[in-house]
């Protein structure tokens, strides 16, 4: 058979890896189900092109190992379905009707939206398992297995999925060692291929030259695997609840902050990063309700991020991240959101970028996110993107070096509009005095209650030292008001403005 001959020739020994677990899916596939039960989905599409030549090798090795024969394969017969849309490109109409006629595959064509349609086809047909081209990364791809049940609302029946754990790297390595034919828009830039509403090619495969004004290489050309849906035309994204609105403008964001590590607890690492974050945001106008040290645990970090985000507007952990067994935040937090962590294909582009000698086996546990929860956040002066969980900021940084570079390109990108938007900063007022506990501790209470918006704070250097009073708040002329209350209840001079 070609593919698996290609493939046993070829000196990729990733590709092959990929090859042999997609293999094994389908021929596991083909053993719990007669071929009367299942289907398979194609839609013209790279992925759904890799997936039937897979289907093709795997179901002639599967021929093959129960018959013993070496014949060759004659035929698909595996059902194909494809559902045919007018809002689709006519060169992916005519390459899924060519490979149709080249491969011997009889297509269901459906022209209704895919849930009716599947449940017209199932209705009429022993359907029990579909194979699908979804890979992680795609939006189908959220929580599925291998071999993942549809969804509830949906017919029942197995989704099979050989190429989950498959990379753009993957796919494109797949059809050009195997030099099969893919749909003709692939090699006019298009890398990731939707509707004719919403895809364009991809710019960043457009020919620099001006004697070739709107020519691009082809799809295989793209270097960097995390840009292929580059060419999917976005809808604007409205932003909910600005933080930076002048309706918000007085708003107290709270936050915490978490640190991950044994070391810290044993006292062998003084944790500086969390009084510098702490500083940083306070400067920006957040209020920190709490910083907390966990022992380098699942279930510590998972009970303790709940705890947080569930009360705070952002939470920020950092410390655990990282290859080594000690390294836990990001299976804490995926814990806390009740999700997996899973294979980030745009993130593991990074990283092969970054250690791309040490980036060989098949898959790189470092690239294993929590799934369906996590957003990067891309800045150019950061080697790999900041992680974002919901409203968990995961921090890769070790000292407060690598965190100020963090910091500065996180309040770069959150100025954007999203729910860390800089908001009115704190100012403050601090005054210091000789008088005794006892003497300004009733007059700071009464005080707090005349002024619930203004943030009062006591503190000594030493314990004979005189007392410093902190007033802070988002309005000047309220911590002014204040300050003024608290100086009428005193003899004149009594406080001195640090300022």
């Amino acid at each position: 058979m070609e593919i698996d001959k290609a493939i046993g020739e070829s000196d990729d020994k990733r590709l092959k890896t990929k090859y042999n677990n997609a293999i094994f899916v389908i021929k596991r596939a083909l053993s719990l189900y007669s071929i009367e039960e299942v289907a398979f989905s194609f839609n013209g599409g790279k992925d759904s092109t890799v997936l039937l030549h897979l289907l093709r090798a795997g179901y002639f090795l599967h021929k093959k190992e129960m018959s013993s024969s070496n014949g060759g394969l004659s035929g698909f017969p595996v059902r194909t379905i494809y559902f045919e849309s007018p809002s689709a490109f006519s060169e992916i109409n005519a390459f899924t009707y060519d490979a149709a006629q080249t491969y011997g595959i009889q297509l269901d064509i459906i022209r209704q939206d895919f849930k009716s349609g599947l449940e017209a086809l199932l209705k009429a047909n022993p359907i029990r398992a579909i194979f699908l081209g979804v890979r992680i990364g795609d939006p189908t791809a959220v929580g599925q297995e291998q071999f993942s049940p549809s969804s509830p609302g949906w017919p029942p029946f197995m989704r099979v999925n050989p190429i989950l754990d498959w990379s753009y790297r993957d796919v494109w390595a797949f059809l050009l060692t195997c030099k099969v034919k893919y749909c003709s828009l692939y090699d006019q830039g298009y890398t990731s291929i939707g509707s004719i509403h919403d895809t364009v090619p991809n710019a960043l495969l457009s020919v620099n030259d001006t004697s070739s004004k709107d020519k691009f290489k082809p799809a295989y050309l793209l270097s960097d695997g995390r840009l292929e849906r580059a060419g999917r035309v976005k809808k604007n994204a409205s932003v909910k609840n600005d933080v930076g609105s002048d309706s918000r403008k007085h708003e107290v964001l709270l936050a915490s902050v978490i640190a991950v590590g044994d070391e810290i607890l044993s006292g062998t690492v003084e944790d500086q990063l969390g009084l510098s974050l702490c500083k940083k945001l306070t400067s920006v106008g957040w209020s920190v309700q709490q910083t907390t040290v966990l022992r380098n645990d699942i279930d510590s970090v998972s009970e303790e991020v709940d705890r947080q985000r569930s009360i705070c507007d952002m939470v920020f952990i950092y410390g655990g991240v990282g290859p080594l067994h000690s390294d836990v935040t990001l299976a804490g937090v995926a814990k806390a959101f009740g999700v997996r962590l899973a294979p980030d294909e745009e993130f593991e582009e990074y990283l092969r970028h970054l250690i791309s000698e040490q980036c060989t086996g098949d898959r790189n546990e470092m690239a294993q996110l929590p799934e369906g929860i996590t957003e990067l956040l891309h800045h150019e002066k950061l080697s790999v993107p900041l992680i974002k969980c919901r409203n968990v900021i995961v921090l890769a940084a070790t000292n407060t070096e690598e965190l100020e570079k963090e910091w500065e390109c996180l309040t770069e990108l959150t100025k954007l509009g999203g729910s860390t938007s800089l908001m009115e900063l704190y100012a403050s007022r601090r005054l210091i005095t000789s008088l005794t506990d006892v003497e300004v501790a009733e007059p700071l209470s009464k005080l707090g209650l005349e002024f619930p918006d203004i943030y009062l704070g006591c503190y000594r250097k030493s314990r004979q030292g005189p007392i410093i009073i902190c007033l802070k708040g988002k309005d000047n002329a309220r911590i002014d008001s204040a300050l003024q209350a608290l100086c009428k209840k005193f003899k004149e001079g009594v406080f001195v403005d640090m300022k």
